[in-house]
């Protein structure tokens, strides 16, 4: 892609929170900076990534071009690169994946989207899959506030939310490798959000806040109820027979659930966060 185009879409992304138009519309999308090869200048790009529960999946396809990216020369010479996800800002090491493993989570991807084999079956190179796992340490934020922090990870819920029920609604009679890890990683991904608000978010606001104990309290509850939904969805994902409409029954009741609670959480907390 021209780089003026990339440049587009990259301020794009950060001025909303992760949301893009054009082809990367509804789409999962991070920005990778790599540092050249030869260089050694910071490089950011724009692109599309799988969930893999504790890590991301991105593949050097460059439409199926004979050649790789540049991107992918660049982490292969410097494996340590940053990613930005729209709501954090952390670094990761980058692996090229080989072997079975690559062929196994390829295949998974295609399955998830045919493009991915159009694209390999328009080149000789294998297309390499690289997997990025972060590195222990606390990630940043672009946002102006905690409140605004709070609202872009409840917003990257939501449309990962949406994403999966969009993607289940248009599956076939059954449902396939990627699409029960997309479902795997956000039920982790929440889990981890609520327990960092119960064990350190709450008790700090309550403290400074006390006269606000009743919306803790229920927060509290809420967080209880949508953990009961994530093992109802956890389940439905786990039976090898489960059907993709059982499964978009149970992810619609987490959103139902999920939707209010955050809605009632930003109400509430936005205030107290953002508060002198």
């Amino acid at each position: 892609m021209p780089n003026d185009f990339n440049q587009r879409i990259i301020d794009e992304f950060r001025a909303n929170g992760g949301r893009v138009g054009g082809p990367f519309e509804g789409g999962r999308l991070v920005l990778l900076t790599t540092t050249g090869a030869r260089s050694g200048a910071p490089h950011t790009t724009p692109v599309a990534y799988l969930p893999d529960t504790d890590r991301l999946l991105v593949i050097a396809s460059a439409g199926g071009a004979p050649r790789h990216p540049d991107w992918f020369h660049n982490l292969v010479a410097n494996p340590r690169v940053t990613v930005e996800d729209g709501v954090f800002v952390y670094e990761a090491k980058a692996t090229v994946l080989e072997g079975d493993e690559r062929d196994r989570l390829f295949a998974r991807a295609a399955e998830a989207d045919p493009g991915w084999a159009e694209y390999q079956a328009k080149t000789t190179r294998v297309i390499p899959v690289v997997a990025l796992e972060p590195v222990p340490g606390p990630p940043g934020s672009n946002a102006a506030s905690p409140g605004a922090a709070l609202k872009l990870v409840h917003d990257a819920f939501r449309r990962e939310l949406a994403l999966i029920r969009k993607e289940i609604a248009g599956s076939g009679p059954r449902l396939g490798a990627q699409l029960r890890v997309n479902c795997l990683t956000v039920c982790q991904g929440l889990g981890f959000h609520h327990a960092a608000e119960d064990g350190g978010i709450f008790p700090a606001l309550a403290a400074r806040h006390p006269g606000h104990a009743a919306t803790f309290d229920r927060l509290r509850r809420e967080h209880e109820r949508v953990a009961a939904l994530l093992d109802d969805l956890r389940r439905a994902v786990a039976a090898e027979d489960t059907e993709p409409g059982a499964v978009l029954a149970e992810v619609e009741r987490l959103t139902g659930e999920l939707e209010a609670h955050l809605d009632y959480e930003e109400e509430q907390l936005i205030p107290l966060l953002d508060a002198p």
